[in-house]
């Protein structure tokens, strides 16, 4: 299931001095996500996310996060076209944010942005948005990069909060998918947990308030929800899927 780079082969801190020159075009090619078969997710994403994809959370014990399955198959991704084209509406924050992405120390006190030099729209030749303008200082671009970087920062702490209540409340438990494709062939999908549904009813009062006013509960209940969009993924699989069109988003979700 997910990890926090994935796709980044050579993620390294931007600077004047080593990318003066070096400008970066973004388009609709999404190559790179071609062998996942989940990413992670934000909690702000759910409601964005839910109608088109199943949310699951990956990690064991502490270590938990939401994430959206787009392949049954490992290194798998059913929402990619043979264009290289993202088929659905939405797509997660976590995708949208390559070629860049925030470092940290080890205290997480200090937050750094790099970009994967390995993107093939990083270029020398001037297409797509500068990094640095001509007095080395950075692009209007790089202020966009810095502030959804720093948006997203913000909701991955409120989602592990969310993660932290769902393990504190013992609330998940292992899942594994079992699906059956139309040529008899069976597939199984594991290392993911769902929300165990009869654990939240068998809550406290408390508990259960303490997770509606945190919206904790909406966001439950929309996981829960979207763990039926697993026959989404048996149609794509199968190539009769209808193909959508997909929305850039400027911020997290």
């Amino acid at each position: 299931m997910a990890t926090q780079l994935l796709f980044y082969e050579s993620a390294l801190p931007v600077s004047s001095q080593r990318h003066a020159n070096w400008s970066v075009e973004v388009g609709a090619d999404y190559a790179f996500t071609r062998n996942v078969n989940s990413v992670p997710l934000m909690a702000v994403e759910f409601s964005h996310a839910a109608p088109e994809y199943a949310i699951v959370f990956a990690g064991r014990d502490n270590d938990v996060t939401p994430a959206v399955v787009l392949g049954l198959r490992r290194n798998e991704n059913n929402y990619l076209t043979s264009e290289n084209k993202w088929d659905a509406k939405y797509i997660p924050a976590f995708v949208r944010r390559y070629p860049f992405v925030f470092s940290t120390d080890a205290a997480a006190n200090t937050f750094t942005l790099c970009i994967d030099e390995a993107f093939k729209g990083f270029n020398q030749e001037g297409r797509g948005e500068r990094l640095f303008n001509d007095e080395a200082k950075p692009t209007p671009y790089v202020q966009r990069v810095l502030e959804f970087l720093q948006e997203y920062q913000a909701q991955f702490r409120r989602t592990q909060s969310l993660c932290r209540r769902l393990t504190e409340l013992n609330l998940l438990e292992p899942m594994e998918a079992q699906v059956t494709l139309k040529s008899g062939a069976q597939l199984s999908l594991t290392g993911f947990q769902v929300v165990n549904r009869d654990r939240l009813r068998n809550l406290s009062g408390d508990a259960l308030a303490g997770l509606a006013k945190n919206d904790d509960l909406e966001l439950i209940y929309t996981h829960m929800q979207s763990v039926g969009r697993f026959s989404e993924l048996v149609n794509r699989l199968a190539g009769t899927a209808a193909p959508t069109g997909n929305t850039q988003e400027p911020a997290t979700a």
